[in-house]
């Protein structure tokens, strides 16, 4: 094992400091990746107040009263940083201190998670994962911080023996310290590793120069240079900083993953528990032509893991269930906060309702079906007590994202729900898990707030939602709008019978026709699919006589208040895009 000397106490303790934030990194992020084990700091902190005496026990508790935990856990970083750097300036001694130090933390760090009552072998995978971790981030650390230094810019005198009066090293062969002979190096080159000397750094007698400090009359300057084992090594502070900085950062994105994939474990496994109660008011049956079932065209139910999502959450938020709380105040005569088994607890109602994202362009796949289940709305406000003069619901996400949805729309009967489930399960993670909005007829930016938390009844004048003053409308009710679905747009068809297919929405009115043209010719009326209400797309159909050549395909819908898609185009922002759904076909 080489034998490390001479570079800064402090060089060796910020190593060591980094290696063990490494360490407990890599175990953070064991721990959900392996399924197995804890986090030794937790199981460190369990161990110590098993072992702890009841008087000491009693003394946390009323010195530190509901953060004794945390002053626990705390203490335990304390004391492993402590360790870290210690092992560190031992390993500046010899690197094989350094490694036992390591290898003591992994031990101590097993026994701990081996002694809760739970344990198995394979939970002390994380623990071992981290140290080794640790130590190898430890050996390179020290390694890169002292790189090999060549002969030629040690500056040492070519000669067997040091200047008089210097504790040097021991008498070389002549051939050797000349430079001369077989396989000896040249002046001015790297020499070999076994050949290597440093002077400098060394104990010596009183009045020797030290390493980089001038030497006596006529001897160079030499720079700091340190002996490992045989090599000559010489103390880099940039290398050493800038290799720190890297595990410095390795450290903390395996901490933050580590915790990301723990917290989606623990939600995901909170809600494989929630057990739904039957709705109240349960959907009405799908209609036996719903779905046409054809082939290439978008189902009536959009399958949970097929439905678009669109959010400003980077990571998607982990809500605990069981923490969760929804509050409503502002403008109401009687704030309300309720948890989510008080949720559960109320009236349910289920219903089919088509979601569309402002975004979507004209013919875009920003849209999707499914049956929601949850508490009215406008249940949940009554009992707040809405003061007149309100015409604003202000939701707020669990990661901050706010939406502005209009009183009115909530309350005038239609399905607005606080969702607790989609298409028979629990809200997925990523679609708004534990509870969400789902307003009919409205796009999602001013309607359908995910991880919805707070509720403040407003007003339009007086508060902003999130989207408003980045240049979208306040307010956005859906528009009519239409898609061909088959055939695909630039598809090469042969000539006779083709099926002309797609969807239609027109939230929360209805859709009550669809047209089809070809190459600007005569509209004509597709046949529609049937729908259980108003609040969901529409499947279409038209049998088309394909002829060969270049083919142009457009569709609009009408709604069921008798008004047609505009034929002018429009981008989404700022309320929606709009225009007729147009794809080209070559037909041979």
């Amino acid at each position: 094992m080489q034998k490390l000397k001479k570079a800064p106490l402090w060089a060796g303790a910020l190593a060591g400091l980094v290696a063990g934030a490494v360490a407990l990194g890599v175990a953070q992020l064991a721990v959900p990746l392996t399924g197995q084990g804890t986090f030794p700091v937790v199981a460190v902190g369990d161990a110590v107040v098993d072992l702890s005496p009841a008087p000491v026990k009693e003394f946390a508790i009323s010195t530190f009263g509901a953060n004794d935990k945390t002053v626990l856990v705390g203490g335990v970083f304390v004391v492993l940083g402590l360790a870290a750097a210690l092992i560190g300036v031992l390993a500046l001694r010899r690197l094989a201190y350094g490694i036992a130090g390591m290898a003591v933390l992994a031990a101590v760090g097993v026994l701990a998670v081996l002694t809760r009552p739970d344990a198995q072998a394979a939970g002390v995978l994380p623990t071992v994962l981290g140290l080794t971790a640790g130590a190898l981030t430890l050996t390179w650390l020290l390694r890169r911080s002292l790189p090999l230094a060549p002969r030629a810019a040690t500056g040492l005198p070519e000669r067997s023996t040091p200047p008089e009066g210097t504790a040097g090293p021991p008498e070389r062969d002549t051939r050797e310290a000349s430079g001369r002979g077989e396989g000896a190096p040249h002046p001015g080159e790297p020499g070999r590793a076994e050949e290597r000397e440093a002077w400098a750094g060394r104990g010596g007698e009183e009045g020797a120069p030290r390493a980089g400090e001038p030497g006596r009359a006529g001897e160079p300057e030499r720079p700091a240079v340190m002996r490992v084992g045989e090599d000559l090594r010489a103390f880099d502070r940039r290398r050493l900083l800038t290799g720190a900085a890297g595990g410095i950062v390795v450290a903390g994105a395996a901490a933050l993953l580590g915790r990301e994939l723990a917290g989606r474990q623990a939600v995901n496994s909170a809600r494989g528990r929630v057990a739904l109660p039957a709705p109240a008011t349960p959907a009405k049956p799908l209609p036996k032509g719903a779905d046409f079932r054809i082939n290439g065209l978008t189902p009536f139910i959009t399958k949970n893991q097929d439905f678009y999502r669109v959010d400003t959450a980077i990571v998607v938020p982990q809500v605990d269930p069981r923490a969760w709380t929804l509050r409503v105040h502002g403008l109401v005569d009687r704030p309300v906060e309720i948890t989510y088994a008080d949720l559960l607890r109320m009236p349910l109602t289920e219903a089919d309702v088509t979601l569309t994202c402002v975004s979507n362009d004209v013919g875009g796949p920003l849209v999707g079906n499914a049956r929601w289940l949850g508490v009215r709305m406008a249940d949940l406000l009554r009992r707040a007590g809405l003061r007149s003069d309100a015409d604003m619901l202000l939701s707020t996400s669990a990661d901050g994202f706010t939406c502005g949805t209009p009183v009115d729309v909530v309350m005038d009967g239609r399905d607005a729900l606080f969702a607790v489930a989609m298409n028979g399960e629990p809200l997925p993670l990523e679609h708004g898990f534990p509870v969400r909005q789902v307003v009919p007829g409205l796009y999602g930016y001013v309607s359908a707030t995910k991880w919805v938390v707070d509720i403040k009844v407003t007003r339009f004048d007086t508060d902003q939602a999130y989207w408003t003053p980045r240049g979208w409308a306040a307010k956005a009710p859906i528009k009519t709008e239409s898609r061909i679905d088959l055939p695909r747009a630039g598809a090469s068809l042969k000539a006779g019978r083709v099926t002309v297919a797609g969807v239609a929405w027109a939230q929360h009115t209805g859709v009550a026709a669809v047209e089809v043209r070809v190459d600007g010719g005569e509209w004509r009326q597709a046949r529609l699919a049937e729908v259980p209400g108003p609040d969901t797309w529409r499947q279409w159909a038209l049998d088309w006589d394909a002829t060969p050549g270049r083919h142009t395909l457009q569709v609009r819908a009408t709604d069921a208040a008798g008004r047609t898609q505009t034929e002018q185009e429009a981008p989404p922002m700022p309320d929606g895009a709009t225009g007729w759904h147009t794809i080209t076909v070559e037909v041979a």
